[in-house]
């Protein structure tokens, strides 16, 4: 396993955190018509999780 980041446990919690209001919001999308501040918000949530990934070993999320 390679290393993990000097603020491993906040980065963990903030992966969790995003990850759970990502999956909030695709079920609030569900019931709005316009979604593209939905949308917006998503994108803006996945770069960051991805952001936070690269600074982990490979496969660390996965279940």
């Amino acid at each position: 396993m390679g290393e993990l980041p000097e603020k491993f446990p906040e980065y963990s919690i903030m992966y969790r955190t995003i990850s759970n209001q990502i999956k909030s919001l695709q079920k609030q999308k569900e019931d709005v018509q316009d979604t593209t501040e939905i949308d917006s918000k998503i994108t803006k949530y996945q770069e960051e999780l991805n952001r936070i990934k690269k600074m982990f070993p490979d496969n660390f999320f996965e279940n």
